[in-house]
C-alpha cells in the first residue's frame, strides 16, 4: 500500500489518531482568531470554519502535545448565526475569516474577545460598556496591499490576498470588502501585470482610495522599460486612477500618471475637516467607522475650550485635528517624519493654528520626553499593535486626568490597562469595540480611563 493510500482519512466517526483523519466534534466557543474550540477526550482542538454550538465533521491538520488543529468538512448541526458566505473566494482567500457568521454575531464575538482579554490579561473590567461602533460590512476597505505572483501554468499573473495558511496568492476576480472602485479593477490589474516585460518581478500592488480618488502603487523589483511605463500610463488613463511606481522602500514611491493628480483626501464632517494623505500613509481602513470613532473619542475625552490635549502616536492628525476644533491647544507626537509633515500640512489646510506636531520615538525609554512636563489635562493614545506601555510608564503622577486609548490589539490594551489601573490608580470607566474590519477577526477598540 502506498503512503498516500495509507494516509486516506476514515469515512466514519471513530476517534482520529493522526493528521488527516476525520472525526466529529461539538464546538464550544470561538478563539480570538475566529476558530471554533472543541474538546475531544479532554484535549483542545481548534477548528477553522466552525461556530459555537455547532456539531461538525472536521479533518485534522496538525496534532500537537497540548492541542490539535483542523478544518470543517461538513456542518452537521449549524448555528443560527451561520450564513452563506457571500464571497466566492471565501475558504481559500485569507483576507476574511468570518463571512460564514452573521455581522451581528461577529460584533458580539469581538466584544467577548475584548471583555475576556481585559479580564484575563489585565485583571480589569470596564464600569460600563460602550455601544459597539459599526458601519458598512461590504466595500469598506480603502487601503490594501494586494499580493502579485506570476504563474505561467495558471494563465499569467495572479493578483489578490494570500491564501489561508499559505504563501500562495488567491487569484481574485472580485472582493466584497475592497473599495468597489478597486475591486472592479482586479481582472484588469491581472491582465496589466501579465503584459509587463518582467511580470515575475512585480510582488505587490498597493491600493489607496480617498473619498473621491483611487490610487495604485506598483511595486517592482527590476527597472521598468519604457513600454512598461507606457502601459501603466495607458491603464491609469483608461480607468481614471492615479498610478505610482515603487522600486524600493516607501520613500522610493514616484508618481507616474497624471502629472498633477488631485490629492487623496478624506473628510471628518463632524469637525469640518479635510485630511490629505499619500497612498503609502497609514490611515484607518474603514472611513465610516473612523468618522464615528473620532467623534466618540472626542466626546469621551470631554474636551473643554480651556484644555491642553496631548495626542501620542498621532499619525497625520486623524484625532489631533478633531481635538483642535474643541481644545485650547493640542500637541501631536509621532515617530514618522513623513506623517508629521502631512499632519502639519493638514493643520494648515484646515486653518488650525492651535495645534503643534513634533517628531519623537515614543518607544525609546531613553529619549527626551518634554511632553511629560507640559501639563496636559487630557491624553489620547492610538498606538500600533505593540501598545503604549513605554509611554504609560512615563506619565506624570498628576496629569493627565483623562485618557482615551484607541487600540488595534486587545492583548496590549489589556496589558496597558493593568498598569494604568493597578499601578497608576486610573479607573477603566468605559470600553467598547469598533468594527473596523468586518468579516475578519481583527478587534479595534476604545477605552476611557479617568483618575480615581
Amino acid at each position: 500500500m502506498s503512503r498516500r493510500q495509507h494516509a486516506t482519512p476514515p469515512t466514519d466517526d471513530r476517534p482520529a489518531t493522526k493528521r488527516g483523519d476525520v472525526t466529529v466534534a461539538t464546538v464550544e466557543s470561538l478563539t480570538h482568531d475566529a476558530r471554533g474550540v472543541a474538546r475531544i477526550d479532554g484535549k483542545t482542538t481548534f477548528i477553522e470554519g466552525a461556530l459555537p454550538g455547532e456539531q461538525v465533521r472536521f479533518r485534522y491538520h496538525n496534532k500537537y502535545p497540548r492541542y490539535d488543529t483542523g478544518a470543517v468538512q461538513e456542518v452537521l448541526s449549524p448555528s443560527p448565526e451561520r450564513v452563506t458566505p457571500p464571497c466566492p473566494h471565501f475558504n481559500v482567500c485569507g483576507g476574511c475569516s468570518l463571512q460564514h457568521m452573521s455581522p451581528t454575531a461577529q460584533l458580539d464575538a469581538k466584544q467577548r474577545v475584548l471583555a475576556e482579554t481585559l479580564e484575563h490579561v489585565g485583571k480589569v473590567q470596564p464600569e460600563r460598556w460602550l455601544a459597539p461602533i459599526s458601519g458598512p460590512v461590504d466595500g469598506y476597505r480603502r487601503r490594501a496591499r494586494l499580493g502579485v505572483r506570476y504563474v505561467s501554468n495558471k494563465g499569467g499573473a495572479l493578483v489578490g490576498f494570500r491564501e489561508r495558511r499559505s504563501s500562495f496568492i488567491t487569484p481574485l476576480t472580485t472582493c466584497l470588502t475592497l473599495d468597489p472602485r478597486a475591486a472592479a479593477l482586479l481582472p484588469a490589474m491581472r491582465a496589466l501585470v501579465t503584459r509587463l516585460s518582467r511580470p515575475n518581478r512585480i510582488p505587490q500592488i498597493e491600493v489607496a482610495a480617498s473619498d473621491d480618488q483611487l490610487a495604485l502603487v506598483l511595486r517592482h523589483l527590476e527597472p521598468l522599460t519604457d513600454n512598461d511605463r507606457a502601459q501603466l500610463r495607458d491603464f491609469a488613463a483608461m480607468y481614471g486612477v492615479t498610478m505610482y511606481v515603487q522600486p524600493g522602500g516607501t520613500d522610493t514611491m514616484a508618481l507616474l500618471w497624471p502629472e498633477s493628480p488631485p490629492a487623496l483626501v478624506y473628510a471628518l464632517p463632524a469637525f469640518d475637516l479635510q485630511l490629505a494623505f499619500t497612498p503609502v500613509d497609514f490611515v484607518q481602513v474603514n472611513a465610516a467607522v473612523n468618522r464615528m470613532l473620532v467623534e466618540l473619542a472626542v466626546t469621551l475625552l470631554d474636551v473643554k475650550t480651556t484644555d491642553r490635549v496631548l495626542d501620542l502616536f498621532c499619525g497625520l492628525g486623524n484625532f489631533t485635528l478633531a481635538l483642535a476644533r474643541r481644545a485650547a491647544q493640542v500637541v501631536g507626537i509621532e515617530a514618522d517624519v513623513g506623517l508629521i509633515e502631512r499632519a502639519r500640512a493638514n493643520a494648515q489646510r484646515n486653518g488650525l493654528s492651535n495645534v503643534e506636531f513634533r517628531t519623537a520615538d515614543l518607544f525609546d525609554d531613553d529619549a527626551p520626553a518634554s511632553w511629560t512636563e507640559d501639563g496636559y489635562q487630557k491624553l489620547l493614545l492610538d498606538p500600533p499593535r505593540a501598545g503604549a506601555i513605554e509611554v504609560i510608564k512615563r506619565l506624570p503622577a498628576s496629569n493627565p486626568g483623562r485618557i482615551v486609548y484607541v487600540s488595534c490589539n486587545p492583548a496590549t490594551l489589556a496589558r496597558d490597562s493593568d498598569y494604568l489601573v493597578h499601578q497608576l490608580g486610573f479607573r477603566l470607566e468605559a470600553a467598547g469595540v469598533a468594527d473596523m474590519f468586518p468579516h475578519t477577526s481583527h478587534v479595534e477598540s476604545i477605552a476611557l480611563f479617568t483618575r480615581s
